[in-house]
């Protein structure tokens, strides 16, 4: 079940595109369907090249109004996933950027079912997650678009979304670059700031990662200049430099690594978060994982997360989630069968448990 995807013309307006991009957004707001290796058949749009498939009511239906979602039982809050393929230019590899479909061929895949750990919730049931398509960054980007512009793209389109209320947004990426933008529209939209959770190997908090403000190393930096988070907590971090520990005391980063993981753990699996704030943000890179659980990852660190450990984290916190991202899954280095995706659509379905009530 699709929720009203934002008008491209009014995404054009916001943002001030030139006429020259603006015919390539509702190409790229359309699911996965467009793509020729997936039909449609007895209800399932199925691909053809892997045994998977996901209801087609998901991809073909509109609710009529706002009020249709919460009549189905009164829902409080429903998680929606907004998908950006987007690979910031100094990125080691652009492999993340095509990892949004793979994810949602994953979610749907046949091999596995659509509930949840926490609470068994369904993810075919339009009040826990509904797909609203794909924001095209990485096409207009290509055009000659500048970043500025760029990260108001993903703003004004995460800010689109959310007047869909109860949506709330789960953002695939692509690299961590789009986490600043997401983030700002998130607390711009709620009026103050978030507390944030934010798993991975590395803390992605340089002033300005090879002279890119923007890049997929320095969304943190943005974020936590623009005030849009009181507090910033780091789980998984074991690749650091001395700029980014600097950074983490200059902002007041709670930055846990995995040499003190032991120690640190009990207070991880029982964190209480976004207090006094307008909710909280988990953001998700997959290399937080050790690769021996994630191996399909552009920057590949030994000595990470167990997946369990990322889920005892998740599952005991304490919040109320507003937003989410997953980001930095590179199926171009993926290994024994697309183990990776399954991994990262596990990630989003146990997201979508905690977003959703």
């Amino acid at each position: 079940m699709r929720a009203p995807i934002p008008s491209h013309r009014s995404i054009a307006n916001c943002c001030s595109l030139p006429p020259s991009v603006v015919h390539l957004i509702p190409r790229a707001l359309s699911l996965c369907t467009r793509y020729v290796n997936y039909r449609e058949e007895e209800g399932f749009i199925t691909c053809k090249t892997k045994n998977c498939k996901y209801p087609s009511r998901i991809a073909r239906k509109r609710p009529k109004s706002r009020r249709a979602l919460r009549a189905l039982g009164g829902v409080k809050a429903s998680t929606n996933a907004s998908w950006s393929s987007f690979g910031t230019q100094f990125i080691v590899l652009q492999g993340p950027a095509f990892a949004p479909p793979r994810i949602r061929e994953a979610i749907w895949c046949g091999s596995t079912n659509s509930s949840t750990e926490e609470e068994g919730k369904e993810l075919n049931d339009p009040r826990v997650l509904t797909d609203v398509g794909d924001v095209p960054v990485q096409e207009i980007r290509d055009c000659g678009v500048d970043d500025d512009r760029l990260m108001n793209v993903i703003s004004e389109s995460v800010k689109l979304v959310m007047e869909e209320d109860p949506l709330r947004p789960l953002v695939l990426g692509g690299d961590h670059s789009i986490s600043f933008p997401v983030v700002r529209a998130v607390s711009e939209k709620l009026g103050g700031p978030v507390d944030i959770l934010h798993l991975d190997a590395h803390p992605d908090i340089y002033h300005c990662f090879e002279g890119n403000k923007y890049s997929h190393a320095s969304s943190f930096a943005r974020i936590m200049e623009g005030g849009y988070a009181r507090r910033l907590l780091q789980v998984g971090i074991r690749s650091i430099t001395k700029e980014g520990r600097e950074q983490g005391k200059r902002f007041g980063v709670e930055q846990y690594e995995m040499r003190s993981f032991s120690r640190d753990r009990q207070r991880l699996e029982n964190l209480k978060l976004g207090e006094g704030v307008k909710g909280v943000y988990i953001s998700i890179d997959v290399d937080c994982l050790d690769p021996a659980f994630a191996p399909g990852v552009s920057h590949i660190e030994p000595g990470g997360l167990s997946f369990r450990n990322v889920l005892d984290i998740l599952h005991n916190l304490q919040a109320d989630v507003v937003a989410a991202d997953v980001v930095e899954f590179n199926p171009q280095r993926d290994t024994v069968d697309g183990m990776t995706a399954m991994v990262a659509a596990k990630l989003v379905r146990e997201l979508t448990a905690k977003i959703s009530k």
